[in-house]
């Protein structure tokens, strides 16, 4: 949003269909992390405000009633509006998974995933490989749409497979004649991974290209500070935020606090308070299973994450990324030096960072980007992708 001026404003709120978003900052899917503990965390450090999304969800697994897929789009009464994202290669099957959805009241809002940059995904034609496919990525997002009735349909993307292969503006345009409400983009082609730099430039190009829907900017967003600056670089309309909130789920504390203008209240916890957290998220965990050990075993992928930073000798990093109680956590927990301050080496890049610039993809499939060939089922394989 920008003024006559030339500057950029913040966005107050962020629409998605009938819904507003306050301030209009997302939480993006991450499987095996954003399940409904790592949520409810997020939301209580918000203050209940922004949107989080669950884990991504393959559409055939959902229309074959999969047991853990199931447990995965079971919100808590609290979540409101209940975000599901969904990952399909076939456009029938997409049409299915949403119609149920709406039929069974199951989420108020539906996000779809064209970003995962995975091989095993990618060499089947199916995540941030597919918007190559103009027409099949106009077919899915049509039958969405047209499945979802009332329920707003978003999308979430990469720039494209690599750079002399970019696809997202074309992607957008698709979207918004199809009637998706907004487009989230990752400033990644699928050949950068996780590498290299977000290109916030292409967030900038795609609010301009698609002026008609909202436009959300992903990438490299690691303090509230990064996500005002995408908004004032790029004109974005909100930020979806992923690796950046691993072990630091209070960061929706302090980008409330930053769009709201109170950056006097961002959240610099002790150890003491990062222990604290560590605890609620294991126990949450094992509520959740239902069980307090696998909640714990759970948990573990998270300890260097919020570690980070604090001087904790490798010896007891180790021990906690092998406990498998909360009372074996807690006696480890205590060990530590809680008093140490919010070291500034704690911000920064979390989770992986490493490019592949090696795309793997069916044979032939760049040949003719409209060619609507059918992607093969193997493609739906559970895994996280943005």
């Amino acid at each position: 949003m920008r003024d006559n001026g030339g500057m950029t404003t913040l966005p107050p709120s962020l629409a998605i269909g009938p819904h507003t978003v306050q301030p209009p900052v997302v939480l993006a899917p991450m499987a095996g992390i954003t399940n409904a503990p790592f949520r409810t965390l997020c939301r209580e450090f918000s203050g209940g405000k922004g949107l989080f999304v669950s884990e991504m969800i393959t559409t055939r697994a959902l229309v074959e009633r999969n047991e853990k897929t199931m447990q995965l789009i079971h919100f808590d009464e609290t979540e409101k509006p209940r975000s599901i994202q969904l990952y399909g290669v076939d456009p029938a099957t997409v049409g299915k998974a949403v119609r149920m959805i709406v039929e069974e009241d199951r989420a108020d809002h539906i996000d779809l995933n064209f970003g995962c940059p995975v091989p095993k995904v990618t060499r089947k034609g199916g995540g941030s490989a597919l918007p190559y496919k103009r027409n099949l990525l106009r077919a899915i997002l049509r039958e969405a749409v047209a499945g979802a009735g009332d329920l707003p349909v978003t999308m979430k993307m990469r720039k494209g497979i690599n750079d002399e292969h970019l696809t997202y503006l074309d992607a957008g345009r698709i979207a918004v004649e199809e009637g998706v409400t907004a487009i989230a983009l990752h400033g990644r082609t699928t050949a950068q991974h996780y590498g290299g730099t977000a290109d916030w430039d292409a967030i900038a190009r795609l609010k301009e290209h698609v002026p008609e829907i909202p436009v959300l900017g992903n990438g490299d967003i690691w303090c509230a500070e990064d996500a005002l600056r995408m908004v004032r670089e790029t004109g974005c309309d909100g930020v979806v935020v992923g690796r950046g909130c691993l072990g630091r789920p209070w960061l929706f504390n302090d980008l409330v606090a930053a769009f709201e203008g109170r950056s006097e209240d961002f959240h610099k916890p002790t150890l003491r308070e990062v222990a604290g957290t560590m605890h609620r998220h294991a126990q949450l965990l094992g509520e959740w299973i239902g069980d307090e050990a696998r909640g714990v075993i759970d948990f573990r992928k998270h300890v260097a994450w919020y570690l980070k930073g604090f001087a904790v000798g490798s010896e007891m990093r180790q021990k906690l990324a092998v406990t498998s109680s909360l009372s074996e956590l807690d006696a480890h927990l205590s060990e530590l030096d809680l008093d140490q301050a919010w070291p500034e080496s704690a911000d920064g890049p979390r989770g992986r960072t490493s490019g592949n610039n090696r795309v793997v993809l069916p044979d032939g499939w760049l040949k003719d980007p409209y060619d609507c060939a059918g992607v093969s089922e193997d493609a739906e394989l559970d895994t996280s992708g943005g």
